[in-house]
């Protein structure tokens, strides 16, 4: 397979900064052979795509990036997770693959048919997952050669109302929710990020979405990898589904800007 497009940047950062603000889904990107393996006419595509897309993450990353002392380093997914998932683990089982949503998506939020269910998902994940991996992994690995420590967090949004996919829809769904891993997210980690979002409103911790990203190589495993999931909920900072941004989003990337300097220190 060939791409009309990088499946991801890594974009640099201060020499010194240890943060990389990880943007995994805010893409709509579908190359034209992934495309032909989805089963959804082009206007369903369009729709399940405001629905599924992390919308204008990217941009929030960007302009916290822009306006801290150090810069922290980006990892931006260029295509969108329709393509793959990079942060699912396709070869170990868990929980989304039961309703479709593995490393390669074989249902929509709405849990109808996004691929035929015996698509073999080998050549996506070879093509697109595992590369980006491991150049997630060496990204990690650089920042420990060159700070001894790397901080991970990840940026997503969540809608305001729950979608059928939602294994854990039912929780609350405060205006930012904080993912955390019991190994990689350490305590002041947490209470930068409360503080940090604190003016926004109530800040959730693991609901509606729960865990943290950290390479397969690092996780449960080294300590000096520190990991935080950012969810904003999409209602404070643009129009639902897939609409524009609106006045939210720079409070938003402010209090993301406080974090990434609190974690910096």
């Amino acid at each position: 397979m060939t791409s009309a497009a990088p499946s991801f940047a890594f974009l640099p950062g201060a020499a010194g900064s240890p943060v990389i603000l990880h943007v995994p889904h805010s893409a709509r990107e579908i190359p034209a052979e992934v495309r032909a393996g989805i089963v959804l006419d082009d206007e369903a595509l369009e729709r399940e795509l405001d629905h599924i897309t992390d919308s204008h993450t990217a941009r929030i990353a960007q302009e916290a990036a822009r306006t801290v002392p150090l810069t922290p380093w980006r990892f931006v997914n260029r295509l969108s997770r329709l393509v793959v998932d990079p942060e699912r683990f396709p070869d170990e089982r868990e929980e989304m693959r039961a309703v479709g949503m593995g490393a390669v998506y074989t249902r929509t939020t709405h849990r109808e048919p996004l691929r035929p269910d015996d698509t073999d998902p080998d050549p996506l994940v070879a093509r697109y997952f595992r590369p980006y991996a491991r150049a997630m992994t060496d990204a990690v690995a650089e920042r420990l050669a060159a700070v001894g420590r790397a901080v991970v967090i990840d940026v997503h949004s969540y809608p305001a109302e729950p979608l059928p996919y939602e294994l854990h829809g039912e929780g609350p769904r405060p205006p930012v929710c904080l993912g955390t891993d019991a190994f990689h997210t350490p305590p002041e980690l947490l209470a930068a990020a409360r503080g940090a979002f604190a003016e926004l409103g109530e800040t959730g911790l693991d609901s509606p979405f729960a865990g943290a990203y950290v390479p397969l190589e690092y996780y449960g495993k080294d300590p000096r990898v520190s990991a935080l999931m950012v969810e904003i909920r999409r209602d404070t900072y643009m129009t639902e589904p897939g609409g524009p941004a609106g006045p939210g989003l720079p409070r938003l990337a402010s209090a993301l800007a406080a974090l990434v300097t609190a974690a910096t220190a």
